[in-house]
């Protein structure tokens, strides 16, 4: 929600709608490779390795570098690791490796301190460098704002003298799930309360002559973490300096489903323009970061400059809140329902597989290919000619073009399909849009679709209508290969073409169509696409941390374990985060929480709540469940049928 009178005042985030250009920042020096400016769009990754096992750190730093990271990020969590970054930084040197070091920093200011000394960066977090968590509730005066913020004054500004001095550079790394109490009671947990924790350290930074500051927002869900860098954006231009931008979406998890939110959430606003060095968080090995880390870059700068030959809309929230668009339904389509999937099996040869798995879609589209026998349990859409002849009345027809629509002697009497491109929004009059039984379906053939079908809801809502609304995309090139291609590289191209519109609530359903891949692999990946977004939860979300050197258990093994136990939990949100950095604020929104406390020692959550102390790994999965079930949120997994 935004304060009252907040978009007044701010200039909006984005350079333009149908032009857009890439938002030029103040370069920072980050060792020799230069960040923000007109340099190259930077990506990034951090080791996983013991800080103060040194051999095992400066390896992994030189694998991470000849993979192509041009940043590495080490934790320092104490002094004693942020000492050990001397030693790191001469072995690396010493084998030839220039790639700049930087120092992550929470809770210990003295380990940013000596850091600052030894490496070309260092990223401190302002909800933890300088407070504690408490989740306090409890008003503060002006006076005890003002006192709070001297404290922190106090404490931040020795290491700004000392970056300062030595020429480091310094990134106020916001994360969502861990904003001071401070900020939250008077902000909320809010996009606004994010960027005015950034812009407290900001303005010290001024205030001690130092700007060589990097600035993040990052989020485990998507759309708050774009909502935030908006906020940022529009801030610092109201501001008067715009510092370099770096983006990423926090514990987004392994796997497809990482991948797809992290490049919902960076990709969304590298196209409009925003965002000077990117890293993906995965529960991974760190060096598989990197190829999503540059797809999404070079799909950036395949598309972002692309402009439409179309007017500029107006936004009524100018992208700074979320909202879902469409205010009435037809039948579950639009208004609070969650998106709906279509199939597409209209240029399928031969018989008809209408066997999806786990998910099944909520319509099929089969055009004029009809099965025989007409599968009872299944609904289709079939091209309006082939419905009047052999459609059922749970069938519904689809309408290629708003003339065959409106020229149309029958419709269906409650659930209609109608293309609509952009040029059809201005050539008529738009109170077609308010047909009560009519879904549109918005279709462009342009490289972009994303930004034209992004384009037609906002101008639709221009000239004050709502209604629902699905994308249909083809997948284009240059994935229409007749090559194998890997599943995340399809996964992450969609995701990259669908994020103008999913995050921002823009449409109500997704028709994807893959060329050379079956339809039931569109079916899973639109899902899985709303569930990276959000807008429909069909299976439980994980928000699980990357590995880092604090983690204190095998991430990868832990997470995979609770995924095997509660996959089926549809809806449900779990994190799985290696230390206490990580939890309980990195949590956020989850509705449990398992946060390596020790060695061998597990706490669990129920929300931000820590209601098991120091369990032992070797139960904690058990008492998880147990958890869950006292909690009346279990169901049993359904039985695997015998394949005897």
């Amino acid at each position: 929600m935004l304060r009252t009178g907040m978009l007044a005042h701010l200039q909006k985030y984005y350079t333009s709608l149908v032009n857009p250009r890439r938002l030029i920042t103040k370069e920072v020096k980050i060792g020799e490779v230069p960040v923000g400016g007109n340099n190259p769009i930077r990506i990034q990754t951090m080791t996983t390795t013991d800080t103060l096992d040194i051999e095992g750190t400066v390896a992994q730093v030189i694998r991470l570098a000849e993979a192509g990271s041009e940043y590495v990020r080490i934790t320092a969590p104490s002094q004693k690791e942020a000492e050990a970054l001397a030693e790191i930084k001469k072995r690396v040197r010493a084998a030839g490796y220039r790639v700049p070091l930087v120092a992550d920093i929470h809770f210990t200011p003295k380990a940013a301190e000596i850091a600052a000394r030894i490496v070309e960066k260092v990223r401190v977090n302002p909800g933890n460098y300088a407070d504690k968590k408490r989740f306090e509730n409890r008003t503060y005066t002006d006076a005890e704002y003002e006192a709070e913020l001297q404290r922190i004054y106090e404490r931040f500004a020795p290491l700004v003298r000392i970056c300062k001095e030595y020429g480091t550079a310094l990134r106020i790394g916001v994360n969502h799930g861990s904003l001071s109490d401070r900020i939250l009671n008077r902000y909320g947990d809010t996009p606004e309360g994010m960027v005015e924790s950034a812009m407290e350290f900001v303005r010290i930074c001024e205030a001690e002559g130092f700007d060589q500051i990097v600035i993040s927002m990052k989020a485990s869900n998507p759309a708050v973490m774009v909502t935030a860098y908006r906020h940022l954006v529009a801030r610092l231009k109201a501001h008067g300096r715009l510092y370099p931008i770096h983006l990423g979406v926090t514990e987004a998890g392994g796997g497809s489903d990482g991948r797809i939110k992290s490049a919902l959430g960076i990709e969304a606003l590298l196209l409009d323009g925003i965002g000077d060095t990117v890293r993906v968080s995965l529960t991974e090995p760190p060096e598989n970061e990197l190829p999503t880390c540059r797809a999404l870059v070079s799909f950036a700068e395949t598309y972002r400059d692309i402009s439409l030959d179309l007017p500029e809309p107006t936004w009524e929230s100018g992208g700074l809140s979320y909202e879902r668009f469409a205010r009435r339904a037809v039948e579950n389509i639009g208004a609070n329902f969650p998106a709906v999937v279509i199939a597409d099996h209209s240029r399928e040869v031969g018989g008809i597989s209408l066997y999806y798995g786990e998910n099944a879609p909520d319509f099929i589209y089969v055009g004029t290919h009809v099965p025989s026998p007409m599968p009872p349990e299944r609904r289709l859409i079939l091209e309006a000619k082939t419905w009047e002849k052999v459609g059922r009345p749970i069938d519904t027809p689809f309408f290629p073009s708003l003339a065959d629509w409106k020229n149309a002697s029958i419709k269906h009497p409650s659930l209609n399909w109608v293309r609509l491109k952009p040029e059809d929004l201005l050539k008529e009059e738009l109170d077609f849009l308010e047909e009560p039984h009519t879904v549109w379906v918005l279709e462009t053939d342009v490289p972009i679709p994303s930004r034209a079908l992004r384009w037609m809801r906002l101008y639709a809502a221009q000239k004050g209508f709502f209604p629902p609304m699905v994308a249909r995309l083809i997948l284009p090139p240059p994935l229409q290969s007749p090559e194998p291609l890997p599943a995340h590289a399809i996964a992450v191209e969609m995701a990259c073409h669908t994020s103008l519109l999913l995050l921002d609530g823009l449409i109500d359903g997704l028709w994807l169509y893959i060329p050379g891949r079956p339809p039931a692999v569109g079916v899973r990946l639109a899902f899985d696409l709303l569930q990276g977004a959000r807008m429909r939860l069909v299976r439980t979300d994980y928000i699980a941390c990357p590995s880092c050197g604090r983690t204190l258990f095998n991430l990868e093994e832990v997470t995979a374990r609770i995924q095997a136990r509660t996959s089926h939990l549809k809806g449900l949100k779990i994190a799985i985060m290696g230390c206490i950095v990580n939890g309980p604020g990195e949590m956020a929104d989850a509705d449990y929480g398992y946060v390596g406390a020790g060695p061998g020692i597990v706490h669990l959550y129920r929300g931000k709540e820590i209601v098991q102390k120091g369990v032992k790994e070797n139960d904690a999965l058990e008492a998880l469940i147990a958890l869950i079930k006292a909690d009346g949120k279990w169901v049993d997994p359904p039985e695997i049928p015998s394949s005897a």
